[in-house]
């Protein structure tokens, strides 16, 4: 099927002045559409007429209807039959008749496949957002009227939840509208757009919070390791342990530089273990300060990583699942009040100043003579 050409055309408020309505009124097919839609509207949430054109069908027009009553926003959707008039017309006689704030959305025209989106005052949405929503959702379409419809509304949404901002962009005054073409197509694959758009979504959320993770635990790293700077340049110190201290200042740097360059899930599972040898590194170092061996290279604690290798398996169950051995550091590995070991913490706050792209690193004058010790 060809595609057709999308055209915006960004159309005056002048336009829908009293002139253009006494045109309308003129016309008894669009009059009766008009009324039809408006009575429709005023109990549901989109009207579609039979024989429209725009090959929105009645499972995809619930979709649309189901889509628009969850919004936060007040949507008026009306897809009219072929020659019903013209779309901005048509738009401009559906506003006067039911005289409802919210943002309008509606597909007509000669060959009922035109696209037209504008929004009244009151919507909480800034001025134009509707008429930029309908232009990025026409363009992403893929010309379908269903995927067009629930493209544009999810738009709104994110505009209404971001306080009004679609970003970037001017607008128009009243009801401004924007006219497209949409290909005439059936339901296969209209979801296709909007499922991978919050498949991206999901993805970009998984990764700030793998990211806020990983950086918690950099900054505690970075925190152990200023807290020893002085040990290991103490006279008498143990060379191992300065050997030690350098290997995590190392894993140190080499997770906060792929921290910063992480940008997908995957980029960010081998910072984690870049940071469990730092942790080791450390205890290994702490030890041998203290006078003894390291200790055995275990997993890190299951319940907070930061808190550094595990010292034995206990036995744990998320609520309502199967028991299993997990790694505990001593303190998590006794029973809590409850009579077992405490819940995974997965989140705390950053240290004041911490951030993925600028954080005060702990190297220094010290840190890197002790550097220079263990490369040689």
């Amino acid at each position: 099927m060809r595609r057709l050409a999308l055209i915006p055309v960004l159309l005056a408020a002048a336009a829908l002045a009293p002139a253009a309505a006494a045109q309308t009124a003129a016309a008894p097919p669009a009059a009766a559409a008009v009324a039809e839609a408006a009575q429709a509207l005023r109990t549901d949430a989109v009207y579609v007429a039979p024989g429209n054109a725009a090959g929105l069908d009645e499972a995809g027009a619930e979709r649309v209807r189901a889509a628009v009553r969850a919004s936060d926003v007040p949507i008026h959707v009306a897809v009219f039959a072929p020659g019903a008039g013209e779309p901005r017309r048509l738009a401009a006689s559906l506003y006067r008749a039911l005289r409802a704030t919210g943002v309008y959305a509606v597909i007509a025209g000669p060959e009922g496949r035109t696209f037209q989106a504008g929004q009244t005052g009151g919507t909480g949405l800034d001025e134009g957002v509707a008429r930029r929503a309908a232009t990025e959702a026409l363009q992403a379409g893929g010309g379908r009227a269903e995927a067009i419809l629930l493209d544009f509304v999810e738009r709104v949404d994110e505009a209404h939840a971001n306080g009004g901002s679609l970003g970037g962009g001017g607008g128009v005054d009243g009801l401004g509208l924007l006219v497209g073409a949409i290909a005439v197509g059936g339901g296969v694959g209209a979801f296709a757009l909007l499922r991978a758009r919050r498949t991206r979504r999901r993805r970009a959320a998984q990764v700030a919070e793998l990211r806020r993770v990983a950086d918690e635990d950099l900054v505690a790293l970075g925190e152990d390791i200023r807290a020893l700077d002085l040990d290991v340049e103490m006279p008498g110190a143990d060379p191992r342990a300065k050997a030690d201290y350098a290997r995590a200042l190392a894993a140190h740097e080499r997770a906060s530089t792929a921290l910063r360059l992480a940008r997908a899930p995957e980029d960010l599972a081998p910072i984690a273990q870049t940071l469990e040898e730092g942790r080791y590194a450390m205890e290994a170092a702490k030890a041998r300060l203290a006078g003894h061996e390291p200790p055995e290279h275990r997993p890190p604690c299951f319940f907070d990583p930061r808190h550094g290798p595990s010292s034995r398996d206990v036995e744990w169950a998320p609520e309502h699942g199967t028991p299993r051995l997990v790694p505990a550091c001593e303190a998590d590995a006794r029973p809590s009040s409850a009579g077992r070991p405490r819940t995974p913490a997965r989140s705390s706050s950053p240290a004041p100043g911490a951030s993925p792209t600028g954080r005060r690193p702990p190297t220094t004058a010290r840190t890197r003579a002790a550097s220079s010790a263990a490369a040689r």
